[in-house]
């Protein structure tokens, strides 16, 4: 078990998912990690938090864009979320969302990154990011599979100070890490060769279970799809499923 205090700038500190079908979301994700799930007032929109075991975890809003697939979205710490937005643009990146303040909890910004893969940066304020990682029913691990490797790290060291380290650069696997690999929580896949055809680039959420071929099957019996079975890497044993509506992610067994 691990739970989380603080979050050093650049490093994953928050997930959150964008559904057409709220309730049923709700539904699946309690059902499937034992989230418990919690609406803030409408100042925030309805904004639902789901906690595990009195931590927060990840979050969950109402998908409002025509024709958006519902998805997980990815949100690294920053300390100033103007100046980030700044250094996005200037490292090619496109603003989605504008800088904002969540109340008192934080102030967000939402990009596309050069490579086509959205994600956010969150400077936080009362809210710091999810309270546990690593453990069962929380998250685990996040990994962008992109078109563009190179791009794609020369823009997140540049706008979020991440000091890179190379895991694999063979020619059927590139792999390069946020930081160190003692420290770090993220990495850049090349998934140049692997994306299906139209597919963009994307920032993915593992979450962890205690079972990875329990979890796919508790996939299917809440509703979801299983889009790869489960499989053993050297990481662990994984899957990749979706809940009812089609939002993706990787489940992974706890180590």
């Amino acid at each position: 078990m691990s739970d989380r205090e603080t979050f050093p700038s650049g490093i994953p500190c928050w997930i959150d998912l964008m559904s057409s079908d709220p309730d049923k979301a709700r539904a699946f994700y309690t059902g499937l990690f034992g989230w418990t799930a919690e609406t803030s007032g409408e100042e925030y929109g309805n904004y639902v938090i789901f906690s595990k075991d009195g931590r927060p975890v990840a979050g969950l809003a109402r998908n409002e864009q025509q024709g958006q697939p519902d998805s997980w979205s990815v949100y690294l710490s920053c300390r100033d979320v103007s100046a980030t937005a700044d250094a996005a643009a200037e490292a090619g990146g496109r603003l989605l969302a504008k800088p904002m303040k969540v109340g008192d909890q934080g102030s967000m910004a939402v990009f596309l990154d050069p490579t086509g893969a959205v994600v956010g940066a969150w400077q936080p304020d009362q809210m710091k990011g999810f309270g546990r990682e690593g453990d069962e029913g929380a998250p685990a691990w996040f990994e962008l599979s992109t078109r563009d490797h190179d791009t794609a790290v020369t823009f997140y060291e540049k706008v979020f100070g991440w000091k890179t380290e190379e895991m694999s650069d063979a020619a059927d696997f590139r792999y390069t890490l946020n930081a160190p690999f003692e420290e770090s929580s993220a990495g850049i896949y090349d998934a140049a060769a692997h994306l299906p055809a139209g597919a963009p680039s994307t920032w993915q959420v593992y979450l962890a279970v205690a079972n990875a071929d329990d979890g796919a099957a508790k996939v299917l019996e809440l509703g979801g799809t299983v889009l790869r079975e489960p499989w053993d890497s050297p990481y662990g044993r994984m899957a990749q499923v979706a809940d009812p509506t089609g939002a993706a992610f990787m489940i992974s067994t706890v180590k």
